[in-house]
């Protein structure tokens, strides 16, 4: 049965490694469409994730971190206030117009706080220092701003909102869902640049002290602001997901994508496999007239599909690792874990054993007198 397998698998070699391509291809485009759509996801969320806040408050509704709304900055008071809290500080996070040298405007998703080295923001400091963001009218600029700007260098300086700020230092990997840079700055010298952020924040970062209940607090939280949300670090992580996920069509659309993978792996190895079966259809009748189920037919025909299946995602798994760094070159995230890759190996398998289904309903008809005709 095995030897019988193998020889019609590989009877015509081109055939076989067209199969094997159309699985790599299926399984590349899963892999790195998925691995795209998980990089995006992984910046929707990358602040939330790396601050070292327990609790965020926001305003009412809030459906992202980038899309802040604002809400009175005394609310931090009320926070502080609450058992198990052992620091409150308030956060802008606020999109404002930069002024580049060439005389164009680019828009920058500013961060703005008191003490940056409390909250663990920004995580990767490359040059210079949060501290230095209290000397004046500072900004820290992420590298990947130069995609949109342009190379920049500290001790430059750049328009916002018609003030001039100095670059006194850069940092790293913050880079947000919308592309759109990321800067960071004082928070007063944010309040100043929009008249609708004077008195005003956009979020409150909360720690816990060691041993606080957090759904405690979480509750106490909520029945002072009561105008406002008050969400856990994973809560809020979950929500922005959702949001570009749910409310963007993102979601949907990578599920076509997968959906055509999957079809267009099924197609060509249902399509091979029926070949190979019609053309040694005597082969199998000769399995049946020697006393062979349908099970033992279903039996080569899936083992046809399971060595089309183990080669083509080993194949479509190189291809999408080796891609990674050639697309993070261009700065195209692409997320690839060990669970993930072994996920789509099993559907790799039951892509292939089913459609493996589609030659077994021609074989298992067959009438095994067959092998006696001429």
């Amino acid at each position: 049965m095995v030897s019988l397998a193998r020889k019609n698998l590989f009877h015509d070699r081109l055939r076989f490694v067209i199969t094997v391509a159309g699985v790599a291809f299926a399984v590349t485009l899963v892999l790195v469409q998925v691995g795209l759509f998980m990089g995006l996801l992984d910046k929707s969320t990358v602040t939330i994730r790396h601050a070292s806040a327990d609790l965020w408050i926001t305003s009412r509704n809030t459906p992202n971190v980038d899309f802040a709304r604002t809400f009175p900055e005394t609310a931090v008071l009320r926070a502080r206030s609450v058992p198990g809290v052992v620091r409150a500080d308030n956060l802008i996070v606020a999109f404002m117009n930069l002024q580049l040298p060439n005389g164009a405007a680019e828009g920058t998703l500013v961060y703005a706080l008191e003490d940056f080295g409390a909250w663990n923001l920004p995580w990767t400091v490359t040059h210079g220092s949060p501290q230095d963001l209290k000397r004046g009218y500072a900004i820290l600029m992420d590298r990947s701003a130069e995609r949109r700007y342009g190379p920049f260098a500290v001790g430059e300086q750049r328009e916002i909102l018609g003030r001039r700020f100095r670059i006194v230092g850069a940092t790293a990997e913050a880079a947000s869902f919308t592309t759109t840079p990321i800067v960071f700055m004082d928070y007063r010298n944010a309040q100043e640049l929009q008249e609708q952020l004077r008195g005003n924040t956009t979020y409150v970062l909360v720690k816990l002290a060691p041993g606080a209940d957090a759904a405690t607090v979480q509750s106490e939280l909520r029945r002072r602001l009561p105008y406002n949300d008050v969400l856990t670090r994973d809560e809020w992580a979950r929500q922005s997901r959702d949001y570009w996920v749910k409310s963007t069509g993102l979601g949907m659309s990578m599920g076509v994508t997968v959906f055509l993978g999957i079809l267009v792996g099924i197609v060509i190895v249902a399509q091979t496999l029926y070949t190979s079966a019609v053309e040694h259809i005597k082969e199998f009748g000769t399995v049946k007239a020697i006393g062979g189920s349908n099970l033992d037919i279903y039996r080569i025909l899936g083992e046809q599909a399971l060595v089309a299946a183990v080669l083509g995602f080993a194949l479509g798994a190189l291809f999408s690792y080796v891609a990674r760094p050639l697309m993070a070159g261009i700065h195209l995230n692409v997320l690839l874990s060990p669970g993930f890759s072994a996920v789509v190996f099993v559907g790799t398998l039951l892509m292939c054993l089913g459609a493996a289904l589609f030659s077994f309903r021609r074989v298992a008809t067959i009438d095994p007198a067959l092998v006696f005709r001429t």
